[in-house]
């Protein structure tokens, strides 16, 4: 059992919120980038879907499994009251204030860059995440709270022995592969706020915590086997490359996600295991951050799209005021003033 802080988690949640921040940011470069509620610039750049391919396929799933992890982290010093009541504050509270305050902000950019009826819109849109992760909490706390009163019992010690071996993340592969198979998305890349996303991510979410307390097991594996696992992974993305529209069958498509969430985290674990005062900054910023970060890339789209510039430089200049705007919001009103703190996810 593990209980010591994991930089590493830390870390990857970071990345992968920065990752998800571009990922949407590109979006609005893409051909069919107004169908998903994007402000779309007029000169796309399709040529940025092959990486974007590349991490649509797991870049949500690693988020469900960071999720997951730390809520393990969490219980180590909560009972089960304290951890919903924890777990309100961070999610549920960011969750309401967002759906009612932040999303119609950029809504609202949205419609007025389109010429549409000024109605105001409830709904979670990009924060559909934290609503899925608050349900998983409920579901799963008795679950949790037994596995943490039996740290060395019998299941423990089937998972420390089962993830030992390479095969036995085969094993954990296997739920994905029939999750994507049984519900049969229409895009395997498309979560939010569907079936897909939400029993994909419940999966993820279970997996993640497994994959802690199983022990150092795990970490071991993916530390010892990240080579191949990304090797295996680049090999399942290049054939979808090669196809020419990135499809592939949706087996195919869980068994390369969870490759390449493996192979981040046995790269995370070898190399990002270690503290820092620009870790403990992102850490606190990146929750805020990933709740604000539409209304600053919708103004960003809405004030530069409309000028006579290369879409390149435009990218760039999108980017990088997205950035700018969510980490000075961060710094001089969520992080400085007092009552805004917990409509965000922080500490009073």
């Amino acid at each position: 059992m593990l209980s010591n802080r994991r930089y590493d988690i830390d870390w990857l949640r970071v990345i992968a919120i920065g990752l998800l921040v571009i990922y949407h940011i590109a979006v609005g470069f893409q051909p069919w980038g107004v169908f998903l509620g994007f402000i779309q610039n007029n000169e796309t750049l399709e040529w940025i879907w092959t990486p974007m391919a590349m991490l649509n396929v797991w870049r949500i799933p690693l988020l469900f499994f960071v999720s997951g992890m730390g809520v393990y982290f969490a219980i180590q010093r909560r009972d089960w009251k304290a951890l919903l009541l924890e777990r309100t504050k961070r999610i549920l509270i960011p969750y309401i204030f967002g759906i009612l305050a932040v999303v119609p902000l950029h809504v609202w950019l949205w419609k007025h860059y389109y010429h549409q009826d000024m109605e105001f819109v409830l709904s979670p849109m990009h924060l559909w995440f934290l609503g899925n992760i608050f349900v998983y909490v409920l579901i799963f706390t008795p679950l949790f709270f037994y596995l943490k009163k039996h740290p060395n019992g019998r299941f423990q010690q089937i998972m420390s022995k089962l993830l030992s071996h390479p095969a036995g993340l085969l094993v954990l592969m296997l739920p994905f592969i029939a999750e994507a198979e049984l519900v049969r998305p229409d895009s395997f890349e498309y979560y939010a706020m569907n079936a897909h996303g939400f029993w994909m991510g419940m999966l993820a979410f279970l997996t993640g915590f497994l994959c802690v307390y199983s022990g150092q097991t795990f970490w071991d594996t993916v530390t010892k086997w990240r080579w191949l696992l990304l090797v295996i992974a680049t090999t399942l993305y290049t054939l979808r490359l090669l196809e020419g529209e990135f499809n592939a069958p949706l087996y195919l498509k869980s068994i390369e996600s969870s490759l390449w969430i493996f192979t981040v985290f046995g790269f995370g674990h070898r190399y990002l295991n270690k503290s820092s005062k620009t870790l403990t900054y992102l850490s606190q910023s990146a929750y805020p951050i990933y709740i604000l970060h539409m209304v600053f890339l919708y103004l960003a789209s809405w004030l530069l799209f409309p000028l006579d510039i290369p879409a390149p430089f435009k990218l760039a200049l999108v980017i990088l005021l997205t950035f700018i705007g969510c980490f000075a919001a961060y710094e001089f009103v969520v992080r400085k003033i007092r009552f805004v703190r917990p409509l965000f996810g922080l500490k009073v």
